[in-house]
């Protein structure tokens, strides 16, 4: 039975490998989900059309088409949480799914238990989402959108702007991973790959105040060539 605080949800699993159908089937239902599936671009779509799901695992390569249609034709209408599940592990392939709508990334061959908690986090972020809630807890760090206050373990902890700047972005899409992309954008106004080393310098600073130990980061956590994601306890 599924004791996480999140209620359990109705999860989309896209792939046309019979047997990771039946792994996710199988695990998922373990934890309480309703796995609905569908083995090609137009059987998502046509599943999308009929049923309300709360969750989609996605693999890009699919026999019909590319699983990147199915991102393109949700987003921007839904917010539907999506996690691509796929043997593609270069880079440039994450951060092309990253920016056009994804929620999350996991590479293939996967760890079950790796994936059911980025499940957690993705549906845990939509409720949060829906909910407005100014606070975000995790791990002994509050942070006060509204009073622009932040606290590790009941201490105030100072930031600069751009330091503040960041953790807001990361707060307000806790547990997605945001790209080097996004967080250049919403944060510098720029989108130019030259600047990733100036955010890498702010994600130090970042960690150095907020981590209890920034050499093995617990809190923001690097997804290796992509960008970072903000952990949901």
């Amino acid at each position: 039975m599924n004791t996480n605080s999140i209620p359990s949800g109705r999860i989309l699993v896209v792939d046309d490998e019979p047997a990771i159908r039946r792994l996710l089937r199988s695990t998922l239902g373990v934890q309480d989900y309703t796995v609905l599936e569908a083995a090609s671009v137009a059987q998502a779509l046509e599943v999308l059309a009929r049923e309300k799901v709360d969750l989609i695992i996605l693999d890009l390569g699919l026999p019909d088409g590319d699983g990147f249609e199915v991102i393109r034709k949700l987003r921007p209408d839904s917010q539907v949480p999506i996690i691509v599940l796929s043997s593609r592990d270069d880079e440039s392939g994450k951060v092309q799914a990253l920016d056009a709508g994804a929620d999350d990334y996991v590479t293939k061959p996967f760890g079950v238990e790796e994936l059911v908690a980025r499940i957690r986090a993705a549906l845990r972020h939509r409720v949060q989402a829906q909910g407005g809630k100014p606070v975000f807890q995790s791990e002994g760090l509050t942070v006060d959108l509204v009073h622009r206050r932040i606290t590790r373990d009941g201490n105030e902890v100072k930031l600069s702007p751009k330091e503040y700047d960041i953790l807001q972005q990361l707060v307000i899409h806790a547990g997605k991973v945001l790209t080097h992309r996004h967080l250049l954008r919403e944060v510098w106004g720029s989108e130019n790959d030259d600047d990733v080393a100036y955010l890498r310098v702010y994600i130090r600073q970042l960690r150095g105040k907020l981590e209890t130990d920034p050499a093995q980061p617990t809190l923001i956590l690097t997804e290796p060539g992509v960008g970072y994601r903000l952990r949901v306890s």
